[in-house]
């Protein structure tokens, strides 16, 4: 009996360390899974703002190519107008086309600083969480830049409207001999 009682006593011993064993085991999966959880929402939390940050600079790319393409139109436009100033001299009509290409150089900022600002806005939005990539590419332009269907295009000069319907005219007979 002797032998018996020191079997059942290291049993319940054997037990109760093994049950101890256990309960450690399961407080320590109980503190790794919450490791892991709260590492996992760091993860993709660093993943969404590097996200973020990729889709504010491919915006910031493409704001600075327009600034650029800005930049080398207004020069352009003002060697235009001053060949038909001289041009005016010799065709009066030139005059017109001077007045078409000041409204055209005029609209053509408004709509660049209008786009170059909204543009400024979606990469603020990315940059500070507001937004994310998906839910730019869902968003429509700035009330400025979008246009209505009932809005007048700039009304050409007439004697550039008839050359334009003439050399429309021309072109179709061309084709059509």
């Amino acid at each position: 009996m002797f032998g018996k009682t020191d079997l059942l006593e290291t049993l319940s011993r054997d037990l109760a360390r093994a049950r101890r064993k256990r309960d450690v085991l399961t407080s320590d999966v109980t503190v790794l899974t919450a490791q892991i959880a709260d590492l996992e929402v760091q993860l993709s939390a660093e993943n969404e703002r590097r996200e973020r940050e990729r889709a504010a600079n491919q915006i910031e790319d493409v704001k600075k190519h327009l600034r650029d393409l800005y930049l080398a139109f207004a020069p352009a436009i003002a060697g235009i107008q001053e060949g038909t100033e001289k041009a005016a001299a010799i065709v009066p009509e030139a005059r017109e086309f001077t007045d078409l290409l000041q409204i055209v150089a005029a609209e053509v900022a408004k709509a660049t600083d209008g786009l170059l600002g909204d543009l400024d806005g979606r990469i603020d939005a990315l940059r500070a969480g507001i937004a994310t990539p998906e839910q730019l590419q869902s968003l429509g332009g700035s009330a400025e830049l979008q246009q209505d269907n009932d809005r007048e295009l700039l009304g050409l000069p007439e004697w550039l409207a008839q050359r334009k319907a003439k050399s429309a005219a021309d072109r179709c007979c061309a084709a059509a001999a």
